[in-house]
């Protein structure tokens, strides 16, 4: 308000002295401001279009410099792709950059001179009157005073006008990014999650797409998940085996069809409850740069401070042995992020997020290729525990391993998306179908 009384009253004694001044002020000012503008957008413009290259250099970046990488980094000499690949690109950003610049420069230049030459006429305009008698030498003190002062007045309004609209370009982006909601949420009445669960879940002619394909992932699935029951999905890569997992957790909603629990849809169900109420480890499980006991705790964080929880399931996934081993225990920063880390094998990081799942203590128990990275012995150990620990509770189990999958309660088979056959281990033995031929090339590897 200060800057705008000041700017009407400097404005008011020009115009009633020289109101010439006041159009020669524009002169100087109006071009490098919209000029300033234009180059705002061009700028954001060119930002907005360079954005997958900006998370391809992060990406190359973070390939070339980790820990996760490194081994086949050196092993396959991709040092000098990664870096080449790194090097064309920047440059590439660096010359569109350069030649924003360049015209932004130039053609800024210009419109400066142009501002200058309004100031240099003006001020010439002050003093011819002053020279042929029109204006006093008061006038000319006032009058050129007044326009410099308005002038820096008017330039830092105007300079602040085109920052704050260089940066809204970018705040509506993040604006926008706000207003996202989820497609999957929880009804605004919504039931609650059965406790226990009596009646179990059911696919009815339940089909999905990943969004932005045309494939089906699954399709015209039918089966039934009963109270306490262990069901094993079976079937080759890409088979729709950890898609079906997602629709349980309502990662995804189906495209076609539902799917019930207890006899209701899951969509009318309170969607936190629900996955509360889910247990599921994948088979890319994230490797948290955690503590061992925050590994585990991550299944229930809320309960992260529950010791007794931690170390139970830790026991029960057969991890609390080679945690034990662990320098600082279950207080063992994992991974060799931080120089105080300890990295672990596979088979033990399996170990930790198998635990995952048990501290989750969950209605739903899901083990997606849970022992993919266990020896013989040990997946041994994890199953039979995982049966033990299982019985009385509904759960799912999802193995390429037939020796694994013995142990459930009845086996689905899965064949590019749709159901193949079900049934216990015998029974598909017995009707010589896909099962049947997989367990055998299986089998054939071991004798």
């Amino acid at each position: 308000m200060q800057t705008l009384i000041t700017i009407i009253s400097f404005a008011a004694g020009l115009v009633v002295y020289a109101p010439w001044l006041i159009v020669l002020l524009m002169v100087a000012l109006v071009p490098a401001f919209v000029g300033e503008a234009h180059f705002n957008a061009l700028e954001y413009a060119l930002q907005w279009s360079r954005t997958q290259q900006r998370r391809l250099l992060e990406y190359l970046r973070q390939t070339g410099a980790s820990v996760e990488t490194a081994k086949e980094v050196k092993i396959f000499g991709l040092n000098r792709f990664l870096i080449d690949r790194f090097r064309e690109i920047s440059l590439d950003t660096y010359r569109a950059n350069r030649a924003l610049a360049i015209k932004r420069e130039s053609t800024m230049g210009l419109l400066t001179a142009i501002g200058t030459a309004g100031y240099y006429t003006a001020y010439g305009y002050i003093a011819w009157r002053t020279l042929t008698g029109q204006f006093s030498i008061g006038d000319l003190t006032f009058l050129a005073g007044s326009f410099r002062r308005l002038g820096d007045l008017l330039a830092s309004v105007l300079v602040g006008f085109s920052s704050t609209a260089s940066q809204a370009l970018y705040l509506d982006d993040l604006f926008s990014f706000f207003t996202i909601t989820s497609r999957i949420d929880s009804p605004e009445h919504p039931r609650d999650v059965p406790t226990p669960i009596a009646i179990g879940f059911e696919f009815q002619d339940v089909g999905f797409q990943y969004p932005g394909t045309e494939r089906w992932a699954v399709r015209h699935l039918s089966f039934t998940l009963h109270a306490g029951e262990t069901l094993a999905l079976v079937g080759e890569n890409g088979a729709g085996k950890t898609t079906i997992v997602k629709l349980l957790a309502r990662l995804y909603e189906p495209s076609e069809g539902r799917i019930l629990l207890d006899g209701h849809d899951l969509r009318e169900y309170d969607l936190d409850a629900l996955r509360a109420n889910v247990g599921v480890i994948f088979q890319d499980f994230v490797r948290y740069s955690l503590t061992a006991g925050e590994n585990i705790a991550v299944g229930r964080i809320d309960e992260r401070d529950d010791t007794r929880r931690i170390v139970q399931a830790a026991e029960q996934s057969l991890a609390a042995e080679m945690i034990a081993r662990l320098p600082a225990r279950y207080n063992q920063r994992i991974g060799k992020r931080f120089s105080t880390g300890v990295e672990l094998s596979g088979g033990e990081w399996q170990k930790l997020a198998i635990a995952r799942a048990y501290m989750r203590d969950a209605q739903l128990l899901v083990l997606d290729e849970p022992t993919a990275a266990l020896d013989a012995r040990a997946e041994f150990e994890v199953f039979q525990r995982f049966k033990a620990l299982s019985a009385g509770r509904t759960s799912m189990l999802i193995s390429h391993r037939f020796s694994s999958v013995r142990m459930a309660d009845r086996i689905l088979v899965l064949n590019e998306g749709t159901v193949d056959s079900m049934g216990t281990h015998e029974e598909l033995l017995t009707r010589k179908g896909r099962y049947a031929e997989l367990f055998e090339l299986q089998a054939q590897g071991y004798r």
